[in-house]
């Protein structure tokens, strides 16, 4: 019964926390997975990625990332160029229509993070959380290899 409830509470929160703040960045036409694209884009060198190491930060498949990014190129938020030591390989480029993009989402998106999650936490929670989900993503890791 304690497992199930653990592995219950789980699910029914990270679904609502990610419903929630997906529904959060809708005013600014955004969604999480845009989001999470323009913020790894904006944190990288000259704002660019090769878009398997894209994927793989943004912990999504690489053709869901493909379909992202025709999206966001329509947006007009990137732009892809082929690499040119590559030619098989892409870069994702953030446009300044995409800076400008993240930039207006990004405090929306800290306060919606901050409400609906972390004020829920005291600063032990917070550790707690942290150390449990990196021993979890590290097993996740483990068993695909």
């Amino acid at each position: 019964p304690s497992e199930m409830k653990a592995w219950r509470q789980y699910i029914i929160a990270s679904r609502r926390l990610l419903d929630a703040l997906d529904e959060d960045l809708a005013g600014h036409d955004l969604s999480m997975a845009d989001y999470e694209v323009l913020a790894q884009l904006s944190d990288a060198p000259d704002r660019t990625m090769r878009m398997s190491e894209l994927a793989s930060v943004a912990m999504i498949s690489r053709s869901r990332l493909s379909h992202r990014i025709k999206v966001m190129e329509k947006a007009g938020w990137v732009r892809r160029e082929a690499c040119p030591e590559d030619k098989r390989g892409y870069f994702a480029i953030m446009t300044p229509k995409g800076w400008k993009a993240i930039v207006a989402a990004a405090p929306d998106h800290v306060d919606s993070v901050r409400n609906r999650f972390l004020d829920v936490l005291d600063k032990e929670d917070q550790r707690v959380l942290a150390e449990i989900f990196e021993r979890v993503a590290t097993r996740v890791k483990d068993i695909e290899k």
